[in-house]
């Protein structure tokens, strides 16, 4: 099975994300709007038991953090995705370098970590740069406390959804 760690934002922001995902996003219906922490990796059963209590020993040393979005971004050249751009933080960066070391499940992400919220992807160019325009001209800053991150579990018709949940710091 397919299994990856991500930080769900509050409702008020999953709404303002979905405003746009609903249109933009082709995966919209597949998960909810979140910053990836550690991208979709296998694991069986067995292996998923492990890690569990691997993330259960991670989360203790990292306090709630405040997750606070900039403004629209893009991966273009790389790709027509465009984005709420997630500040980042020490605490965030950490979460990630726990979760991407090559001990953990899955092998380290070949991508720098770049914190961010997909609200669009797979967009023509015209519509890429008619979006990102509109979205320039808005006031898109937002800021809140996470306290929580997901084990993440993907069906066999790609949804994903919550496996497991936990808290950050010790309790």
């Amino acid at each position: 099975m397919k299994y990856g760690i991500a930080i769900f934002p509050s409702k008020t922001l999953q709404d303002k994300a979905n405003s746009y995902r609903k249109r933009y996003d082709t995966n919209y219906s597949l998960i909810a709007p979140h910053v990836t922490i550690k991208a979709a990796f296998e694991a069986s059963d067995a292996e998923i038991k492990n890690i569990e209590q691997k993330i259960e020993d991670v989360v203790t040393h990292f306090n709630p953090m405040v997750l606070k979005v900039l403004k629209a971004s893009t991966f273009q050249p790389v790709s027509n995705t465009i984005y709420f751009k997630v500040e980042p933080s020490i605490e965030l960066e950490g979460l990630y370098n726990a979760f991407n070391q090559e001990e953990f499940a899955g092998a380290p992400s070949p991508y720098n970590f770049v914190p961010h919220i997909t609200i669009g992807q797979n967009l023509s160019i015209n519509e890429h740069s008619d979006v990102l325009g509109q979205l320039s001209m808005l006031d898109l800053t937002h800021q809140e406390v996470i306290t929580e991150i997901q084990l993440m579990k993907q069906n066999e018709q790609g949804t994903w959804n919550v496996y497991k949940t936990y808290k950050l710091g010790k309790e």
